[in-house]
């Protein structure tokens, strides 16, 4: 078996971890950075943009850049949480096949899952290059509070991007295993809260550790609560304020919407180390009157005014998991922080002041659940024998019943894996199929909730209603994902079914995207190549530039011209060039770099003899 990594598929940010030689590894990207911006930009020539080559690019391309497509894999497109980002969203939702929330860009309609594949095959690209083998085995996390529909997206996700997905797990499971591996909580018991919020999804786990095993004994959340919503609050402040001043509507432009995207989200993340930050938008709109501009400041208590609602609301999921697994705050003996949005000293004050304990910030809160995820992958194929993980469902199963009542089969919290066998029958005489509507969610009737599957058990010999004996298991794997089997008990048939999550992608169309991106392998390889090209092009002409303007004048006037020109020449080329031309523009500015150096170290030792003459003159 091969080496396997653990992927943490981010709202905002995604990070890629593995174990080698017992070390717990965050692999950087190309740039150097530990984490990649889980952004996705369709340019006009077809390309393919991941990370952060694609975030420079999104304000000159909002409409077709795709951010926070975690937030919409696997919902349905009439969610009101849904209506919400198609009003905050520079690019366009739709309606898909299923009635589920797909993406348009350039005229294309994309499932959440073929979005968050691109990001995967990126994680899976940065893995590569660093081990410098092929990777096919993954672990990915999801919030813990997904359903079935959500987590069979992500696994959909994973096998479009190349990688044999061995485990899905909770990310705050995920954190756990990473700060308990090794330390003081593998050797004592102790009761942890993992607090997580992140980018677009809120999680609470109260798990117990003990002597290696780590036991979920509950969990809750949102998963439409996270950094996403503190920056709409400061969107929507910005853009109330512009608007109560001069009548436009920001938010009905898509370039100006990604260029307060942009500056709340720097806000947000300044005000966590300073009082206030200034606001400067120059140019946000040009109406009959000229160009219009933002100008203003936003301080740290303002932005816990506007967010306060939000930490709040991150509370009530942490009362549920308290009593779930029937403890007082008290009783917990450790609080731990992740996601990017606990660096906010408001949401750590709050909830230091809910658990009335310090909370632990001794983890990165970007990196840990990569990190665990890896360790997973180290469970999962025996690198780590000492280690026993205990996950539970986040949501009730249960079935449709008579009066569209919803019947609970297998209770929230329950350890996973487990089943639950009920036996079912007919409703009339001679009936020789049995609908089954299959559920998940905590609402007392059956449209409150979410619709997993519906289908017939057929094949049942005719018989009066009620006598029927028909035996259905309802079953969870290890990721949480439900299976569904049923066997006549008269005569020993047996059926079963797995479930297509609602939303999802069926088998047919999973395998024709993965063979477009098969088709494209080369295409796609080459235009990466281009773009990294590209990057490194810009950089060194941006270096160039700025050293001929700080030591040009140390260079004889005809050889400062003529390095000017090849720059300015290069300068008009570069966004056009093909890879063998891009090879020739680096090879240019390489030869203007090493003019420039050497003329400036002709011009040190001519200083420096001219610095000794004139000492030896004096003396």
């Amino acid at each position: 078996m091969g080496r396997t990594i653990g992927i943490d598929l981010g709202t905002t940010n995604s990070c890629v971890s593995c174990i080698i030689d017992g070390e717990r590894i965050v692999i950087p990207n190309a740039e150097g950075s530990r984490t990649t911006p889980s952004v996705v930009g369709f340019t006009e020539d077809g390309d393919q943009l991941v990370g952060q080559v694609a975030k420079r690019q999104a304000q000159t391309n909002a409409e077709n850049t795709v951010f926070a497509v975690k937030r919409l894999i696997g919902r349905r497109f009439d969610a009101p949480d849904v209506a919400q980002a198609r009003r905050s969203c520079p690019y366009k939702i739709v309606e898909g096949p299923n009635g589920d929330a797909w993406i348009d860009v350039r005229g294309k309609e994309m499932s959440p899952s073929e979005v968050s594949a691109l990001i995967l095959k990126e994680m899976r690209e940065i893995a590569e290059d660093y081990l410098q083998e092929e990777v096919e085995d993954a672990i990915i996390t999801v919030p813990a509070y997904f359903n079935d529909a959500q987590r069979q997206a992500t696994k959909d996700a994973g096998r479009i991007a190349g990688l044999q997905v061995s485990r899905i797990v909770n990310e705050p499971t995920a954190a756990a295993l990473a700060y308990g591996i090794g330390g003081e909580a593998q050797r004592s018991s102790m009761k942890v809260a993992v607090y997580d919020l992140g980018g677009g999804t809120f999680d609470i786990s109260i798990l117990e550790l003990t002597d290696g095993l780590f036991s979920v004994l509950s969990t809750s959340g949102d998963t439409y609560l996270g950094g996403e919503d503190f920056d709409n609050a400061i969107i929507d402040y910005i853009a109330d304020e512009f608007e109560e001043a001069h009548g436009v509507d920001l938010l009905e432009q898509p370039m100006a919407l990604q260029r307060l995207k942009e500056e709340a989200e720097q806000a947000k993340c300044e005000l966590s180390s300073t009082e206030e930050v200034e606001i400067n938008l120059p140019f946000i709109h040009t109406g009959d009157d000229g160009p219009l501009h933002i100008e203003m400041t936003l301080t740290r208590a303002k932005l816990e005014e506007l967010v306060d609602h939000l930490i709040e609301r991150s509370l009530d999921p942490c009362r549920t998991a308290l009593q779930d697994a029937q403890l007082r705050r008290s009783d917990v003996d450790q609080i731990l922080l992740v996601g990017g949005m606990t660096r906010m000293p408001k949401v750590r004050q709050r909830v230091g002041e809910f658990f009335k304990q310090e909370v632990d910030t001794s983890v990165n809160p970007d990196e840990v659940v990569a990190v665990g995820a890896a360790v997973q992958g180290g469970i999962v194929t025996g690198e780590l024998t000492d280690v026993l993980l205990l996950d539970v469902t986040p949501l009730t199963l249960g079935v449709e019943t008579a009066g569209g009542v919803f019947t609970p089969l297998i209770e929230r919290n329950t350890t996973v894996p487990c089943s639950h066998t009920e036996i079912f029958s007919t409703s009339v005489d001679n009936q020789t199929m049995v609908p089954i509507h299959i559920l998940q969610g905590e609402r007392a009737m059956a449209v409150d909730n979410k619709s997993l599957a519906r289908f017939e058990l057929t094949g049942i010999p005719p018989a009066p209603r009620g006598v029927p004996k028909i035996a259905v298991t309802f079953s969870i794997d290890e990721n949480g994902m439900v299976n569904v089997s049923a066997r006549d008990e008269a005569t020993g048939q047996e059926q079963s079914a797995n479930i297509v999550a609602d939303g999802g992608l069926n088998d047919g169309d999973i395998d024709r995207i993965i063979a477009e991106a098969q088709q494209k392998e080369e295409e796609d390889r080459l235009a990466r190549q281009v773009m990294e090209k590209r990057n490194q092009a810009e950089g060194m002409l941006y270096s160039t530039e700025r050293s001929l303007q700080a030591y040009g004048s140390q260079l004889p006037a005809e050889e400062f011209e003529e390095l000017m020109q090849d720059v300015e020449t290069v300068k008009g080329l570069i966004s056009d060039a093909t890879l063998d031309e891009l090879e020739t523009i680096l090879a240019t500015l390489e030869a203007a770099a090493h003019r420039l150096a050497q003329a400036m170290y002709d011009a040190m030792e001519q200083q420096s003899a001219g610095d000794t003459s004139a000492d030896e003159e004096a003396m």
